[in-house]
């Protein structure tokens, strides 16, 4: 077999227009895949995992850089790649025959060979029966099916997975997962290589012979790891928990931030996490066992939670200075444990204190007191951060701004007239009103 690889993506940038100039989403992707293997794209939100895919895919052209699949470059959808999308995408008013066709008919393959090819991958993942059955009639685990079945009937080289399992209950994605991974691993699929985007850290160990990690705003790549495992692999071995420790350590390493440019400390991407979240999981790491320390791969499987619901709010304490988080730990300061143990009024005071180390919301304030009035639209800083951020991160950060900003008391916010405002001091009305009675009596 040639050394060649199946798949290779070279320097690959990618810009997005939006209101004034464009924001870049990828930045100098370097990616190899070669045939025999499943390598996973983890990553936080906004690390550009699904753009990447596209690009891969040729759905989206990249600003610059290349992919090049089979040594040819892709310049839009190619032969000999398919893709599993997170939602099951299926056409309504067409059977599961019908949905699974399609793609063939529009490669032009004549209908009884077309009807030959999708009846054996129907059966293949285990819809034998249903081939006249409508999309409303099936669950989701067999709308995903008959997703599956339509990209390997036009028999791909590479196939592209975008969080495949994510839309699915918990039982139903395993359930499926390792069903496909039978399909591979026994070699029944004529797939040469899979690239499969993912949120679930336990599902890419589970799947991947790599991972590749990539960092956010914008994406690159910061990391990789080979997940050197048999199949099948046991959740439970200690082999295994090191391998999603590992690569939980890999997410919560601090990336250094690109070489181009410096990004203004406000214009840091903020997801929004409400302040219950923030305590809980404060709580949650004081109390025992973990009393003060605890691995995040662990809490997350305490707590049910997947990689894209854990890390945000592992992040908020970090930004907050109530937690440290690296190596995939999270580690309370000591403003985190005074914070678990304070009343409300109490953690009030302290949230005020530490809300004001996060760039954004010191710079809220003192915009509106430098303000004769205390006050502020909205669009203004949505303006500012825009010029480092998308429209959606931008609304998003400064969203989490105002939640955060408005519980420590160190402004308001009018939705109405879409204003930030220096919270106002009590007025002097009820006293106004009583000096007024007792003038009209001395009259």
């Amino acid at each position: 077999m040639s050394d060649e690889p199946l798949l290779r993506v070279e320097k690959l940038c990618k810009r997005f227009p939006k209101a004034s100039g464009e924001v870049l989403v990828l930045d100098r992707i370097e990616l190899e895949v070669r045939a025999g293997e499943i390598v996973g794209l983890l990553g936080r939100s906004g690390s550009g995992k699904s753009t990447l895919l596209r690009s891969i895919a040729g759905l989206v052209q990249p600003s610059s850089g290349s992919v090049v699949f089979e040594g040819q470059p892709v310049r839009g959808p190619v032969h000999g790649v398919a893709m599993v999308f997170q939602g099951f995408a299926l056409f309504p008013w067409l059977t599961v025959l019908e949905n699974v066709t399609l793609g063939l008919r529009a490669l032009g393959v004549d209908t009884e060979t077309a009807r030959r090819r999708a009846l054996a991958a129907i059966d293949l993942i285990g819809l034998d029966g249903f081939e006249s059955a409508y999309p409303r009639e099936l669950s989701g685990g067999m709308q995903q099916r008959v997703g599956f079945a339509r990209a390997l009937v036009v028999e791909p080289k590479l196939l592209l997975m975008d969080e495949p399992f994510s839309a699915l209950d918990v039982l139903t994605a395993e359930t499926l997962r390792t069903d496909f991974l039978d399909l591979w691993t026994e070699r029944r699929l004529d797939i040469l290589a899979v690239v499969l985007v993912t949120h679930n850290i336990e599902e890419a160990v589970f799947l991947c012979d790599r991972v590749v990690v990539l960092a956010p705003n914008p994406g690159r790549v910061a990391a990789g790891i080979t997940i050197e495992l048999p199949h099948p692999r046991d959740r439970l071995s200690a082999a295994f928990r090191q391998a999603v420790e590992d690569v939980y350590a890999l997410l919560t390493e601090r990336a250094p931030a690109p070489a181009r440019g410096v990004e203004a400390p406000i214009a840091r991407h903020i997801r929004r996490v409400s302040v219950n979240l923030i305590a809980g999981l404060v709580e949650t790491v004081a109390a025992p066992p973990y009393d003060g320390a605890a691995d995040l791969p662990v809490v997350a499987h305490t707590l049910h939670l997947e990689l894209d619901e854990l890390l945000p709010v592992a992040e908020a304490l970090h930004l907050l200075g109530l937690a440290e988080v690296a190596h995939g730990d999270v580690v309370l300061t000591d403003a985190g444990r005074a914070y678990a143990h304070d009343d409300t009024q109490q953690r009030k005071r302290l949230f005020c204190e530490q809300a004001l180390r996060v760039p954004l919301i010191a710079h809220i304030r003192d915009v509106l007191h430098a303000r004769p009035n205390g006050r502020a639209p909205r669009l203004r800083f949505e303006t500012e951060l825009e010029d480092h951020l998308t429209e959606q991160y931008a609304r998003e950060t400064l969203d989490a701004a105002i939640e955060w900003g408005r519980y420590a008391e160190l402004y308001e916010y009018d939705d109405v007239s879409r204003e930030l405002l220096l919270e106002q001091p009590q007025t002097a009305a009820p006293a106004s009103a009583a000096d007024g009675s007792a003038q009209a009596t001395d009259r």
